[in-house]
């Protein structure tokens, strides 16, 4: 039996409204200036606060595929509300935003999930998960219909990543996908200091470096609650022939609120062909 899973976060970390939420979401893109990438985009990433705060640097990804076609999305995220390890996959319904329900391309899920042991069906990861959900209206505007594979990561090991990565490519065979990471960066750093730390991750981002990310990430020398998530992204485009990256927007939550003494980091990239 298909199951729905219902919006959490509608009304609060982004507009309940659709028309509201469909005009918030084409003003950030008309804010944004012209970029063409003159290749095919493969995987991108972008943060998932609330809109108020990272939907611009979101924005700066999602702009650069409206009106684009693909045989189907895969989101990727981490898990903030439930412990396990592995990869939970949601391989059957749909999810729910105010702008419609987004269904499951359940063919690429099942594959995906048959291909490693690491990879099981385990909806509780995703009912109350934001990390995927906050990705789907700006999915929405930006595409059209489109189907997809919602993908929590229970743990970000580099094992769990390369095994992911590798499944989604396998899984894909000749279809067109396209990947997103969300992920934010530094947590409740002053201005300063989450700047200087960010500076790391956006360096690995900028080079498409993914084991760089990777031991970064493992040596504490930076954050972000999404680095595996990115690291299976561009893991993921780099099987796909992705040998292009473009680091599109990095911004703060200081520098949406002015507050700077405890700030939150975003940064929005793009992989292409």
């Amino acid at each position: 039996m298909d199951v729905l899973r219902k919006s959490v976060i509608a009304g609060s970390w982004y507009p309940g409204d659709p028309s509201v939420l469909r005009k918030d979401i084409q003003n950030y893109f008309r804010a944004v200036p012209d970029l063409a990438l003159e290749g095919e985009i493969v995987a991108l990433i972008a943060p998932h606060a609330g809109y108020i705060y990272s939907g611009q640097v979101a924005a700066y990804a999602y702009k650069l595929i409206c009106g684009k076609k693909y045989d189907a999305v895969v989101v990727i995220g981490p898990s903030h509300r439930v412990a396990f390890s592995g990869v939970s996959i949601y391989s059957r319904g749909g999810y729910e935003t105010p702008l419609g329900v987004v269904f499951v391309n359940k063919f690429l899920a099942e594959v995906i999930k048959d291909l490693n042991e690491i990879i099981e069906e385990m909806p509780a990861a995703h009912l109350q998960e934001h990390s995927l959900e906050i990705q789907l209206p700006f999915l929405q505007v930006a595409l059209g219909e489109f189907s997809f594979v919602p993908l929590v990561m229970g743990d970000q090991s580099e094992n769990t990543c390369r095994k992911l990565a590798a499944a989604i490519h396998q899984a894909a065979g000749g279809s067109k996908i396209l990947i997103v990471a969300s992920s934010d960066l530094s947590h409740f750093h002053d201005y300063n200091t989450a700047k200087k730390l960010d500076e790391v991750i956006l360096r690995h981002l900028k080079e498409s470096d993914a084991a760089g990310l990777m031991e970064t990430l493992t040596g504490g020398t930076a954050e972000a609650c999404g680095g595996g998530p990115m690291v299976v992204a561009m893991l993921a485009a780099r099987m796909f022939g992705a040998n292009k990256a473009r680091l599109l927007k990095y911004a703060n939550s200081g520098d949406v609120t002015g507050d700077k003494s405890s700030v939150v980091g975003y940064a929005s990239a793009a992989y292409y062909k």
